[in-house]
């Protein structure tokens, strides 16, 4: 199935984060915390300003960060995404610059 999602709104699917040990106790799927990173599948348009539209800074397959109450869940095909505005997004991760998301931002602080 083919979903295009309209205006300013993006299809993310979840990446997981592996399994979670909390002091060697394996945490059951149940008691998780959903990951708070995605990868965008599918960008709208843009949000139409007047008589043009604005472009999104997201495009598909860009690895992003979001709120832990964004978006609305999903199933296409028996797969759970969530579908969400581009303003709900924190930040793109730059996989390039380094292997970890947060270490380019402490080397910018210092």
């Amino acid at each position: 199935m083919k979903v295009r999602p309209l205006h300013d709104r993006i299809i993310v699917q979840r990446i997981d984060e592996g399994e979670q040990k909390v002091g060697g106790i394996i945490i059951p799927d149940s008691a998780k915390e959903k990951p708070q990173q995605g990868k965008v599948i599918a960008v709208g348009l843009g949000k139409r300003e007047k008589t043009e539209r604005v472009p999104l800074d997201v495009k598909a397959g860009d690895t992003i960060l979001f709120g832990k109450y964004s978006g609305q869940d999903i199933k296409l095909d028996g797969e759970e995404y969530l579908i969400m505005r581009e303003d709900e997004v924190l930040a793109v991760i730059d996989d390039s610059s380094s292997s970890k998301p947060l270490e380019g931002l402490k080397a910018a602080k210092a």
